[in-house]
């Protein structure tokens, strides 16, 4: 089976851009940072992989920000005899096929690249939000939901009466968020 691996950092961005003209049997999107791995149709993807399966992903970025969780991600789809493909980067690590050191080499440098970007990217943001703190500008991120809200979802949660999905339809908010509440 072809997997196709989409991710962008929040559900106002588009996909649009990602592998283009990739023909696949099964998309997995997520609208989630790539800080960690905790992402649910990475997950999903993963739990579905067999062996001789193909995971196309536009670029390694997509997949994980650290050389960390690449390294581990792309370990975990080789010891499923799966192949992986980055189409930006130009590299595939195959199944069955021992990484040549070159290819290594520039997972591993790229990966850090990534890693570095994300990192330059939260401190401007980090420094932004000080200045405005100063200049009194600053009010944090507006609340989506009441605590009459919350605490509603929080009873239909314990009740079961209502998937995940639903409420997050309900309230207009993203399932993520409906998870973070009931944490």
């Amino acid at each position: 089976m072809i997997f196709n691996y989409i991710r962008v950092s929040t559900a106002l961005q588009n996909t649009d851009r990602q592998l283009l003209n990739v023909s696949c049997n099964r998309e997995y999107t997520d609208k989630l940072s790539g800080k960690d791995t905790n992402r649910p149709q990475l997950q999903a993807m993963l739990d579905n992989l067999r062996e001789g399966d193909i995971i196309n992903v536009h670029s390694m970025d997509r997949l994980a920000r650290n050389v960390q969780d690449l390294l581990s991600l792309i370990d975990t789809i080789m010891k499923k005899d799966a192949t992986i493909k980055f189409h930006k980067e130009k590299l595939t690590f195959e199944a069955n096929k021992k990484t040549d050191a070159f290819q290594k080499l520039m997972l591993t440098l790229l990966g850090a690249v990534s890693e570095f970007e994300r990192e330059i990217i939260l401190e401007r943001q980090r420094e932004g939000i000080a200045i405005a703190k100063q200049k009194g500008k600053y009010k944090g991120g507006k609340k989506k939901l009441s605590k009459e809200q919350i605490n509603e979802i929080k009873a239909v949660v314990m009740d079961r009466t209502t998937n995940i999905s639903q409420l997050a339809k309900k309230y207009n908010v993203t399932r993520q968020t409906i998870y973070n509440l009931i944490k």
